[in-house]
């Protein structure tokens, strides 16, 4: 791609609704007219189990274990499994379909995003590759996103680092994804419901070698800044852009927490399937 210029926002963190609310209404700028990309930063608090779009939460989500553990379940425009987001980067992309260069499937729109997450994994002193699902993708019947690297999510050393999902809507793309700085399988898995304690087991030790966080690669404590700053340099080199911090007006955050309330709040939204 030839460089072009990008919005950046770090948004700092908030709340699961708010997050969701967030990346929605940028999305909604884009589709009424403001097609400038955007790269967006975040994190969550309280925690947030994050529902896919189609995702079952009856007999699969347990919900007082996600309460259990201080978190809220929230459901996400995009598909997928669900994700438990804690201690970790999470990243938003909403750009225009019709982007330079953009490919129109979904596999290759992760293929050309994902230039920025390896940058950044580079950055950070890791060797990322893009994931190359085995014959057998698609056919585990986990609830755990991380438990499976789907095309164009990131692996370092074998085990998936980061994941992504990905939505169209309005001629607009919607992709956001989770780097993991730290994993605690014991709150995850606190969020699933399992026929016995021997089936959870189970599948602990099944996602242990399937995931890894960026503490457990590095084999030290690492800081949201050091990765904020390694990400979005990698972003800028990876997809040879140039990033513009803005900030949201109060009017802009008026519409976001209010659009929070009314959908991202709501158990109609987030336990409708």
């Amino acid at each position: 791609m030839t460089e072009q210029k990008w919005l950046f926002i770090d948004s700092g963190i908030h709340t699961p609704a708010y997050n969701m609310a967030l990346d929605e209404y940028l999305l909604e700028c884009g589709a009424k007219g403001r097609k400038q990309p955007v790269l967006r930063f975040y994190g969550w608090d309280p925690p947030g189990l994050s529902l896919g779009y189609f995702q079952k939460t009856t007999g699969r989500i347990d919900l007082e274990g996600v309460h259990a553990i201080g978190a809220e379940c929230v459901r996400r425009l995009t598909g997928g499994l669900a994700v438990l987001h804690h201690q970790e980067l999470t990243y938003s992309v909403i750009i225009p379909e019709d982007y330079p260069e953009m490919p129109g499937s979904v596999v290759g729109a992760y293929r050309v995003l994902s230039k920025g997450l390896l940058e950044g994994f580079k950055a950070m002193g890791l060797h990322a590759e893009l994931a190359i699902p085995d014959d057998n993708f698609g056919r585990s019947h986990s609830p755990v996103c991380f438990e499976e690297a789907s095309w164009y999510e990131l692996v370092v050393e074998g085990r998936k680092a980061a994941g992504s999902a990905q939505t169209r809507q309005k001629g607009m793309i919607l992709q956001h994804g989770s780097i993991p700085i730290a994993i605690d399988e014991n709150e995850l898995f606190a969020c699933f419901h399992y026929a016995g304690e021997r089936q959870k087991q189970r599948a602990k030790r099944a996602f242990s070698g399937k995931a890894v966080a960026l503490k457990d690669l590095l084999k030290r404590d690492v800081s949201i800044e050091e990765v904020k700053r390694a990400f979005y340099s990698g972003f800028e080199k990876g997809l040879g852009i140039q990033l513009n911090p803005i900030t949201l007006s109060e009017e802009e955050e008026q519409e976001v927490l209010y659009l929070a309330k009314k959908k991202y709040e709501s158990e109609q939204w987030n336990l409708s399937r």
